[in-house]
């Protein structure tokens, strides 16, 4: 496995103007990583040209770049055309020279939309899907939905939309973190969603149950209201090491992704779960 970094992990600096986009690919070679996400790019420069820009910067560095990460919302958004959106967002990943694109599925249940139940809106989500994946094979870029959102988040419900879509070109990311927000036990989900996985991405919660009190700022809720904190690789609740073993053993070997989103400094957090990273796997 490689391990790699969302450009995310840098979005605390990002955005508070301490670092550029185009400063993360030359962070995450620095500290020494061997492939790199992009996700929620800020800057300037119009996203194509920024695209363009990263993509040779990044090949300049040496490192891969593994995926390329977009919303979407095929329930709640007109259908035709939040799928013509996302394929024009596929062009993006082509610039990046991304080795995958994930994209987002639904965002939840709008009381004035077309579905009162996830049954109910399953066959129109795959329907956006399933197009998106086969124009992007005509690219030849495997296409997934993340455990990601609360709506299309817990692994059966994406294990449906897989089986749904029906597609050798459509598949997971699955960030064994990210299971915590639906309140799914994360080793049991990633054992479940593991045959399914083109990407990975490494997360860590900090954690309290619902029947704590809120733990103020920082913090956000589950769908069931028990309270996460992102932070460092290890040192939160999420049985990193055992969901690797679980990866590997289902004949998972590409990327591995840190994906940092805690109130620690984003640079030095990073560090710090690269070495923890490394010691796990």
């Amino acid at each position: 496995m490689k391990i790699g970094v969302s450009s995310y992990s840098f979005h605390q600096a990002v955005s508070a103007g301490r670092m550029s986009t185009y400063d993360i690919v030359d962070a995450a070679a620095r500290r020494g990583f061997e492939a790199i996400d992009f996700a929620v790019l800020l800057g300037d420069d119009p996203l194509p040209q920024m695209c363009d820009k990263l993509g040779a910067q990044a090949k300049d560095a040496g490192l891969t770049v593994s995926n390329y990460a977009v919303a979407a919302d095929f329930l709640n958004n007109d259908l035709k055309a939040e799928i013509e959106r996302v394929k024009d967002e596929l062009q993006n990943a082509v610039r990046l020279g991304a080795k995958t694109f994930r994209h987002d599925a639904a965002w939840g249940l709008d009381k004035k939309g077309p579905a009162r139940t996830f049954e109910q809106a399953l066959p129109r989500i795959a329907e956006g899907c399933r197009a998106v994946t086969e124009y992007a094979q005509t690219l030849g870029i495997p296409t997934m939905v993340e455990n990601h959102g609360t709506f299309v988040q817990d692994s059966a419900r994406v294990e449906a939309l897989i089986g749904r879509v029906d597609h050798e070109n459509f598949g997971a990311l699955v960030d064994m973190g990210n299971f915590l927000c639906a309140d799914e036990d994360p080793a049991k989900a990633v054992g479940i969603m593991a045959p399914h996985a083109f990407h990975v991405h490494a997360k860590d919660f900090f954690y309290k149950p619902c029947t704590a009190r809120n733990p103020g700022q920082g913090w956000f809720e589950t769908r069931a209201g028990a309270y996460l904190r992102g932070t460092i690789i290890g040192h939160g609740v999420v049985p990193v090491e055992a969901a690797l073993r679980i990866l590997r053993r289902a004949g998972y070997d590409g990327a591995v992704a840190i994906e940092f989103e805690g109130m620690e400094p984003c640079q030095e957090a990073v560090r710090l779960s690269l070495s923890n990273l490394r010691a796990l796997m």
